[in-house]
């Protein structure tokens, strides 16, 4: 059994490691607001699943949010979750939509 690991992405280095990563296997990036209920209810549903969670604080790392839109071409919202595989963007969801066994069946190989 993989145990949740949470990675906050906060820089433009850390995101590009990742992007890189999702080359190898798939990565989840997850955008996160602090100040949002929304986002802190499906939040505690995505640490439920077993693997890494590159986390994003919208609220402090703005620019990594836009980077990521730049890069997958998937409008910035929050909460939004990305799984990339061979960095591209292979599943995206955003509020009530993002559920971990959604996120799970994207992230198997």
């Amino acid at each position: 059994m993989t145990q949740t690991n949470l990675i906050q992405i906060d820089t433009l280095e850390k995101l590009r490691s990742a992007i890189e990563e999702s080359r190898i296997r798939p990565v989840l990036l997850f955008k996160h607001s602090t100040s949002c209920g929304i986002s802190a209810g499906v939040f505690r549903d995505v640490r439920t699943i077993e693997n890494d969670i590159n986390l994003v604080i919208v609220q402090t790392d703005r620019d990594i949010s836009n980077e990521i839109a730049r890069h997958t071409g998937i409008k910035h919202e929050s909460p939004q979750a990305i799984v990339l595989k061979d960095g591209e963007a292979v599943y995206h969801a955003s509020h009530y939509d993002i559920t971990a066994e959604s996120i799970n069946q994207h992230l198997e190989k």
